[in-house]
């Protein structure tokens, strides 16, 4: 009976934590401002704003670094580490990391970001250039969700300019084009004529 009870539990736990869940990180993200005069307000001011979930089992008490690779004309000018979580001595408190992003352009032609986490909040500016074209992206495409490895790096945003397509009748901003491009996030400068994009890449270890 006793062998019953542990081969019943030890299948229930495989049902709810499938195999590759183990050693990987659930990344999902969602731009949804539920209040509609915020969400007015966030376009009159050019202020966008992004939510992430991390999720691992393996993520409790864990550390995490977020850097940034600063690409100007295709060429990576700057690659530096902007959060670590060890330094601050803070860890994922639970099996789950939630984090908001709200960005914009200033009128002196900085990027400023703002990084919110549970414990603490981040802000950092960057060198951008005048145009109200920017946007920040997250990694996903038209997916809803990623598996990313537990200890690697990969990449959780890009703040772009878009891809300028000079018509007979104006010049389109194309942005899912380059996403769906297939090209190395980055290339894209090169690949696309890009001027100027931020790519932040983060890791949990």
């Amino acid at each position: 009976m006793k062998i019953k009870v542990i081969l019943s539990i030890t299948a229930l736990t495989i049902l709810f934590f499938p195999f590759n869940s183990w050693g990987q990180v659930r990344v999902t993200t969602e731009r949804v401002v539920e209040n509609q005069e915020l969400l007015d307000f966030f376009r009159f001011e050019g202020i966008q704003y992004m939510k992430m979930n991390f999720t691992g089992n393996e993520l409790k008490d864990k550390i995490y670094r977020i850097s940034v690779k600063e690409i100007w004309n295709g060429i990576i000018t700057k690659d530096s580490v902007i959060i670590d979580s060890k330094r601050l001595n803070i860890t994922v408190g639970d099996t789950i990391l939630k984090m908001r992003v709200i960005s914009k352009l200033t009128e002196e032609n900085k990027l400023k970001m703002n990084f919110i986490f549970p414990r603490f909040t981040t802000t950092i500016q960057f060198d951008a250039v005048s145009s109200d074209a920017y946007s920040l992206r997250n990694v996903l495409g038209r997916e809803t969700e990623m598996l990313v490895d537990f200890g690697e790096k990969f990449y959780v945003l890009v703040y772009m300019l878009p891809y300028e397509v000079k018509t007979e009748i104006g010049t389109w901003f194309q942005y899912c084009a380059v996403e769906i491009s297939g090209k190395e996030i980055e290339t894209w400068g090169k690949e696309f004529g890009i001027e100027h994009y931020l790519v932040f890449e983060m890791i949990f270890e």
